[in-house]
């Protein structure tokens, strides 16, 4: 076989093979493989019918033989084990030098093992986050490329010909950082998408059960929101969601969809991670926990038959409702990004990556499913100021934030008085009230901390570091227990 192929990619799924169509529209010749090997030849007689630059393989061995040198080859599989079962299944028929990409959603800590494994065997590997759904995979995908830095080059061409490109034509996709780099920043993409629709559907509910709008009064208001500060792809789409009626009966589809949501973790495992690192990201826990608090749905059903809410009519002027929730919205994802560039610098601090973080901004500028308008801005902040240490310091951000906030907080009212849950909206205000504090209580919980448990504290008026303990009730002596932070 002549060995002509660029590139091959095992998984013939949605995102697979629109990779491989995408990869072949810009001049790149690819092997297209997969464990069930009669979706090859349906791929091949569909899809990629006529286009003679794809090729099928029916086994490893033929895929592995149709490759140049260095070889290439993109798994598009589930995460977890199925990616371990591939990388152990391809290892006796590469060779030094050869390149495997992970292109799913996996777990940043495997994409850590997976690229010192790899490379203790003198091969080479890339953990790279893809986002765009369907769509992005065929015209224009988000990539967030880490791993072995040797391995850069060899795809640097092919990934940012595929992918987005701003409106200025920057690609977006940049190398992130070694190791399990890229996959974390795809996962903190993700929670800020949790977040990101989370406040949608909390601006949703608001305007529905708090003012009483129709579907069609909220497509209109999302159409308006869409043409200024809010203009990204989930306002964009939750337009088109409320304007959507069934062409076989005219009903509201929107309207018939169970209220139970469904989640694949990796919002999750940026709560958790933002817990090891001790970052207060908020709003994405609150964002989980909603989908978690969804799914209860018999529970919720069988409570609201029991408790009751407030007897709430709304009452003045909703278009000027309608505006506070818009600034609401706007301030309430502001947080969730500085949030989530927060967690990106702790990270970068605890695993040694040199994130670029006005980079990250431009890569989910276009193609991703958090793409907005909005993110060039942040883009600009960090250009401005490299060692931004909060978004929320950034002149534009404190601008807006302060123009919001009077209107945040009536939403927010609003809503506690209505009963309708804004969990997103609520936590992102108290954060920005908690930031902005010189002081918390947080002294209060020092204290109790060292009355039952001797944990000792700091002093206002003595040098950090220096701990102290106070023996409340005279009986308990002055012993205090070590001091650390876990």
């Amino acid at each position: 076989m002549e060995q002509t192929a660029d590139i091959a990619l095992i998984g013939l799924a949605v995102m697979g093979q629109n990779l491989i169509m995408n990869m072949n529209d810009h001049g790149y010749t690819v092997v297209a493989y997969n464990r069930t090997t009669a979706k090859v030849d349906e791929f091949l007689e569909d899809a990629a019918k006529g286009r003679t630059t794809i090729l099928g393989a029916h086994s490893i061995e033929e895929m592995i033989k149709l490759l140049k040198r260095p070889r290439k080859i993109m798994l598009m599989v589930k995460a977890g084990k199925p990616v371990d079962e591939f990388i152990e299944t391809l290892l006796p028929y590469l060779e030094p030098g050869d390149l495997i990409i992970d292109g799913g959603n996996s777990h940043f800590p495997d994409t850590i093992r997976r690229t010192h494994y790899l490379e203790s065997k003198g091969l080479l590997f890339i953990g790279t986050g893809v986002s765009g759904g369907e769509e992005g995979a065929r015209f224009g995908p988000s990539m967030m490329p880490g791993g072995s830095v040797k391995a850069w080059p060899l795809v640097k061409d092919i990934f940012q010909a595929i992918c987005a490109k701003t409106p200025d034509g920057e690609p977006c996709c940049e190398w992130v950082g070694n190791d399990g780099a890229g996959h974390y920043v795809k996962m903190t993409h993700n929670g800020i998408e949790y977040g990101d629709m989370q406040l949608i559907c909390e601006a949703y509910q608001l305007m529905k059960e708090g003012a009483g709008l129709t579907n069609e009064e909220m497509h209109e208001v999302f159409t308006e929101w869409n043409k200024g500060e809010l203009d990204s792809y989930l306002i964009e789409i939750t337009r088109d969601i409320l304007g959507y009626k069934d062409p076989a009966n005219g009903e509201q589809t929107l309207d018939v969809i169970l209220d139970t949501a469904g989640q694949k973790g990796t919002g999750k495992w940026t709560s958790v991670s933002s817990l090891d690192l001790g970052i207060p990201v908020t709003l994405i826990g609150e964002a989980v926990y909603a989908r978690c608090l969804s799914a209860m749905k018999e529970g919720r059903v069988e409570a609201s038959k029991i408790i009751s809410g407030p007897n709430f009519k709304f009452e003045g002027d909703k278009k000027a409702f309608v505006e506070d929730i818009r600034q609401a919205l706007l301030a309430s994802k502001i947080i969730s990004y500085a949030q989530g560039f927060m967690l990106l610098s702790e990270a970068a601090k605890e695993y040694k990556w040199d994130l670029n973080f006005g980079e990250i901004a431009m890569m989910w500028r276009e193609g991703c499913i958090i793409r907005s308008a909005f993110l060039g801005k942040i883009k600009a902040a960090y250009e401005k100021n490299p060692k931004l240490s909060n978004l929320l310091l950034d002149e534009y951000f404190t601008e807006v934030i302060e123009r919001c906030q009077p209107a945040w907080r009536r939403a927010v009212s609003k809503a506690v008085e209505a009963g309708v849950p804004v969990p997103a909206f609520s936590t992102a205000l108290s954060f920005f009230d908690g930031y902005r504090s010189a002081r918390l209580p947080a002294n209060l919980l020092q204290a109790q901390r060292d009355y039952f448990g001797a944990h000792t504290y700091e002093r206002v008026d003595q040098p950090r570091g220096k701990f102290f303990h106070t023996n409340w009730t005279g009986k308990g002596g002055n012993v205090s227990s070590s001091t650390y932070t876990v």
